[in-house]
Order: C-alpha cells, then sequence, then structure tokens
C-alpha cells in the first residue's frame, strides 16, 4: 500500500478505537444503542473536525462517509461483545490508548501536509488525539482524563506529535517509522495508567501548602 493508503487505514482504526471507548462509556452511562453510536461517532471523529476546522478545510469525516463506517461498527461491536460494564473501564481506557497514539500521528501528519510548521504542526496533531476523548467524557457528564493530574493523557500525544514533526522536517519519516511513534504512546500511555504516573500541579507544594495554611 502506498502511503496515502496507509495514512487513511491508520486514520480509520484511530476512529474505531476511538469510537469503542466512547460506546463503552455509553455503556457505562446506560445509555441507549443510539446514544451509544453518537457518542461513539463524537470521540471516533471529534477530534478530526476540530483539526481540520483549525485549519480551514471542510471535515474530512464529512466529506469521506467512510469515516462513519467505524463508529457504526463500534457500537455494533460493544452492543454484542462487551455485555459486562464491570469489565468495560479497562478495556475502556486500553481502546482509548490506542486511538489516542494513532490520532497524535495522523493528526501531526495531516498538519504537515498541509505546510503547517513542524511546532504547529505538533499541536494540531495533539489537539486532534486528545480532543475526541474530552468532547466525549465532557458530553458524558465525567472529569476528563485531560485535566486529571494522576491520569497523564495529554504528554504521550505531545511526545508522540513532537517526534513525527521532528522526523518529518528531518525527512525521516516514513509509514514504519509513525508505526513506531504510534506503539511508543500506546506503550507510554498504558504503563502511565498502570504505575500511576502523575505531572506536577499548577503550584508547587510549597505554594499549595502556604495556600492550605492561609484558608
Amino acid at each position: 500500500m502506498d502511503s496515502a493508503t496507509w495514512s487513511l487505514a491508520f486514520d480509520l482504526l484511530g476512529v474505531f478505537f476511538f469510537a469503542v471507548s466512547g460506546c463503552l462509556l455509553a455503556v457505562q452511562k446506560g445509555f441507549d444503542i443510539l446514544g451509544s453510536l453518537l457518542l461513539g461517532s463524537l470521540t471516533g471523529i471529534g477530534g478530526g473536525v476540530i483539526r481540520d476546522l483549525i485549519l480551514g478545510r471542510f471535515p474530512n469525516s464529512f466529506a469521506e462517509p467512510i469515516y462513519l463506517a467505524p463508529p457504526a461498527l463500534a457500537a455494533l461491536v460493544v452492543y454484542f461483545l462487551v455485555p459486562a460494564v464491570q469489565k468495560a473501564r479497562r478495556t475502556l481506557l486500553t481502546f482509548d490508548a490506542a486511538g489516542l497514539a494513532l490520532f497524535c500521528i495522523t493528526g501531526t501528519v495531516t498538519a504537515l501536509s498541509y505546510k503547517v510548521n513542524p511546532v504547529s504542526a505538533a499541536l494540531l496533531g495533539t489537539v486532534t488525539a486528545i480532543g475526541g476523548g474530552l468532547l466525549r467524557d465532557t458530553v458524558a457528564n465525567v472529569r476528563p482524563g485531560l485535566f486529571d493530574r494522576h491520569d497523564l493523557y495529554a504528554v504521550p500525544a505531545m511526545l508522540g506529535a513532537g517526534a513525527v514533526a521532528a522526523l518529518w522536517t528531518l525527512g525521516l519519516y516514513s509509514t514504519a517509522a509513525g508505526f513506531v511513534v504510534a506503539v511508543v504512546v500506546f506503550a507510554v500511555r498504558i504503563l502511565a495508567l498502570k504505575f500511576r504516573w502523575s505531572v506536577p500541579l499548577a503550584a508547587s507544594s510549597r505554594h499549595q501548602a502556604e495556600r492550605h495554611a492561609a484558608d
């Protein structure tokens, strides 16, 4: 397959993985099958729509009807194969990590192909990766992982998008390189969940202590 075909395949896989995570959250929330489909669609294509609007182009997911197939498939897979809600959370996080890994790559490559500078392209790749999950959690009325300091969510996406932008600038980017970066991002995300890696608070511990003392 040529690079364009691989890029489309990665994009559709990312939509599917994110859509599954949205459908699983719909199961946890007790939504019906239509709610599952809508939440899965929002999760799967939301980040890409935000990216395309920033780039000033008609959203690719609406221009190409094939992008609507993965959310429909995800809703059916979850409906028939994941009836046990109590087992869904770990599966949700795994599919979310897979979507995050793929979308930070495809989002960055899309921006770079539109001649966006590498720094801005990496930011758009990160937005593509975290946008769907942020919309999913907000609509489902749960605390977005993006704002949970004990959930290393945006950092793996930023690292992956930055790596792709750097490889592209150096003329070293290829489909294989993108796949390797995606695997690394997925691994970092899973390890962060397993070992509860976190990022520093908005204020240092000293300032936090002073604030609590003042209260």
